[in-house]
C-alpha cells in the first residue's frame, strides 16, 4: 500500500476477542468510516491489507492477524492530546491520559487519540494500549512496545494477575465499603443502545441464554464534599462500564457521567450538540469523574514488580473544591 504524504494509514493487531471475525464485520465495528458497501469497495480496490496481502472482506481474521487501511473521512472532533509519561523502558510506556482521549482510532478519531499521541509525540512505532480507557478516563495506561511485550501483559490482564485502582468522584456517599459481585448484562429498557446494567448476584446464575458478564469490584467510601464523595474503586473483573454501571446500582453515580449519570437524557442530547446549561450545571464538570489512580503489574520483560500511579488530575481536584 503506497504511502501518500498526508495520507492516513491505519494498522491494528487483532487481539484474542476479536479473532474469528470476518474482516467486513471487524471493520464496521470498530471503524465506522464506512458502511459495508464502503468496504467492499475499498476491498475491490485492494486497499485492505491482512498482514501484508490484499484481502477480501470476507477473511475470517486470527489473533495477531495485522490489518491495514486507508482512514480518510470526515475531520476529527477536538481531544485532550495532554499526555504525561509515568514510565518508559525499551519494552513499555506507561502513560497518564487525559479525560478527553479516546484510547484507539474508532469512528471520526484517528490522530486524536492515545494511540496517535504515542506515535506522533513519543516515537512508538506500533503502540499496544493493554488498558484501553474509555474517552473520558483519565489516568495509568499500560502501552506494549513489541509483541512479545503486549503478549505477557495480556497474558496477566486475563488471567487477573494486575491490580487496577480508580478515584471515583460520585453523587451521594456510600454508607460504607461494599464488594459488589453480579452480573453486567444489557439495559434493554434504555434509548441507548450500548447502555449496560449491574445486577447483584445473591447467589442466583443469569438466566439461560441471557447474554451476562461476571463483575465483581470493591469500593471503598472516602471523604465527601457536601453533595457528593470520593469511592476508590478496585475491579476484579473487567467488563466493559463495570465501575459506572456498578456505581449507578448502588444508587452513586459518578459526577459528570452521561451515561450512567442521574439523566441518560443527557447522553442523547450530548450526541445531537444539544446541551443545555441545565444539563451542564446538573453534571457538575464537563466529563465523567473516574480516574485510573494506579497500575499494579509484573514487568513482562524481567518479571519484577511494577506500581505505577497517578495523580489526581486538575479537573477532579477542582471538583472537590466546589461547596
Amino acid at each position: 500500500m503506497p504511502k501518500i504524504e498526508g495520507e492516513r494509514i491505519l494498522s491494528c493487531v487483532i487481539r484474542r476477542d476479536e479473532a474469528g471475525a470476518r474482516l467486513i464485520d471487524f471493520l464496521g465495528t470498530r471503524f465506522p468510516y464506512h458502511d459495508a458497501a464502503g468496504w467492499a469497495r475499498l476491498a475491490g480496490d485492494g486497499a485492505l491489507l491482512v498482514n501484508g496481502a490484499i484481502a477480501s472482506v470476507d477473511i475470517v481474521l486470527k489473533e495477531n492477524d495485522l490489518v491495514r487501511f486507508r482512514a480518510d473521512g470526515a475531520p476529527e472532533p477536538a481531544a485532550d492530546k495532554a499526555v504525561s509519561v509515568l514510565y518508559e523502558d525499551r519494552d513499555i510506556i506507561v502513560v497518564d491520559k487525559s479525560g478527553n482521549l479516546p484510547a484507539h482510532p474508532a469512528g471520526r478519531y484517528f490522530r486524536n487519540t492515545l494511540w496517535g499521541v504515542l506515535k506522533e509525540k513519543f516515537d512508538v512505532a506500533e503502540p499496544s494500549i493493554i488498558n484501553r480507557l474509555d474517552r473520558e478516563t483519565s489516568g495509568v495506561t499500560l502501552v506494549a512496545k513489541n509483541p512479545a511485550a503486549s503478549d505477557m501483559c495480556r497474558k496477566q490482564f486475563a488471567s487477573r494477575g494486575v491490580t487496577k485502582k480508580y478515584t471515583a468522584i460520585v453523587e451521594g456517599a456510600l454508607a460504607g465499603p461494599v464488594r459488589s459481585r453480579g452480573y453486567i448484562v444489557p439495559r434493554v429498557d434504555s434509548a441507548i443502545r450500548k447502555k449496560r446494567r449491574f445486577e447483584p448476584a445473591n447467589g442466583s446464575s443469569p438466566e439461560p441464554g441471557r447474554e451476562a458478564e461476571w463483575a465483581d469490584t470493591e469500593f471503598t467510601p472516602g471523604e465527601r464534599h457536601g453533595g457528593i464523595s470520593v469511592v476508590e474503586a478496585v475491579p476484579h473483573t473487567g467488563r466493559l462500564h463495570q465501575i459506572r454501571a456498578t456505581l449507578l446500582s448502588l444508587g452513586c453515580p459518578v459526577v459528570g457521567d452521561k451515561m450512567y449519570g442521574l439523566d441518560e437524557g443527557v447522553f442523547i442530547r450530548f450526541i445531537d450538540n444539544r446541551l443545555t446549561p441545565e444539563d451542564a450545571a446538573r453534571m457538575r464538570i464537563g466529563r465523567q469523574a473516574l480516574h485510573a489512580s494506579s497500575l499494579a503489574f509484573l514487568h513482562p520483560a524481567d518479571g519484577r514488580g511494577m506500581a505505577i500511579t497517578a495523580p489526581l488530575p486538575a479537573d477532579m481536584r477542582a471538583l472537590l473544591l466546589k461547596r
